[in-house]
């Protein structure tokens, strides 16, 4: 028997506490489906590296002692979550969410006695190639090389260099910024090897090097300007508090109004539910004041 069953990746959160990075494994059984998994940590490790890989197709199986078909797209949507959750690695969490867009999932299943043995073969959408990807991989640790951190370098410092390597190096896409099926212009390969994206293409380099910098960083969506069109920006961890940083505002509008500020100094940017959660705001807690800096760099 089997079913097909098409969704989308959600932009929910499933974090860290903290400026700290932990994977978070250990799958939540959902009661209500009466699902077990002997080996959902390897389901879930299975799906985050085929999507990395970029595979064209990603087959996992698991049993359940029921037959439970009508309740795989609530199931496969949370192992979905757990496999793009913040891990250790700069390629995964949310650089695996925002570069990639949806998928489509078959099922079929044998019974095996009382048990029933599932065969899930997912087909995920990508914004990049496999080949793309390594492009960027090899930009990144160029664009490294060529900021010299080193083991002195403060997090303000580097939080500060990726700030400006982005705003001298992307322009932001007008070509295809309101074309909804041009998806590249919203990733660092865009912004990293064509040198223009939009707002998400930005927050997803700045994601991507300060990760692999060793600096926490989240990105957040939700609604800015004087239209409330969708926005994504970062926030980033200095010295265990979280600050706004929106580099596509500030390229712009060439000034630093966006640079490691509070809530409070953030105007015209709204987030998402997901990002105003207690369990988000909590894992993340933003500093009360804007970090205080110099306007040739250095902090005060």
């Amino acid at each position: 028997m089997e079913t097909k069953i098409t969704a989308f990746l959600l932009a929910g959160c499933l974090a860290l506490t903290g400026c700290t990075s932990k994977p978070r494994y250990h799958y939540a059984v959902r009661q209500d489906l009466g699902v077990y998994f002997e080996n959902a940590d390897n389901v879930i490790e299975t799906i985050r590296a085929g999507l990395v890989r970029r595979d064209g197709q990603i087959t996992i199986q698991y049993t359940s002692h029921h037959d439970n078909l009508n309740e795989l797209s609530a199931l496969f949507g949370e192992l979905m979550e757990y496999a793009l959750a913040e891990t250790e690695s700069p390629q995964e969490g949310d650089y695996l969410r925002y570069s990639t867009g949806g998928y489509t999932m078959h099922s079929s299943y044998r019974t095996e006695g009382e048990a029933y043995r599932y065969t899930i073969t997912i087909l995920p959408q990508y914004y990049t190639t496999a080949a793309q990807e390594r492009l960027v991989s090899e930009r990144v640790q160029a664009i490294l090389g060529e900021l010299d951190f080193d083991a002195k370098t403060t997090d303000y410092k580097k939080v500060q260099s990726v700030y400006a390597y982005i705003r001298e190096h992307v322009r932001y896409d007008t070509v295809h910024a309101k074309n909804a099926s041009h998806h590249r212009k919203t990733t660092a390969y865009a912004a990293l090897i064509q040198g223009q994206a939009v707002c998400q293409g930005y927050a997803v380099s700045v994601y991507r090097l300060l990760r692999e910098a060793g600096v926490n960083a989240r990105i957040v969506t939700g609604r800015a300007g004087e239209n409330g069109e969708f926005h994504a920006w970062n926030i980033v961890c200095i010295d265990g508090l979280y600050y706004n940083l929106d580099v596509t505002w500030d390229d712009a509008n060439g000034n630093t109004a966006c640079f490691l500020r509070s809530d409070a100094d953030f105007e015209g940017h709204t987030r998402d539910a997901q990002f105003c959660s207690p369990d988000f705001t909590t894992r993340y807690p933003m500093a009360e004041q804007s970090y205080l800096f110099d306007e040739k760099g250095g902090s005060t």
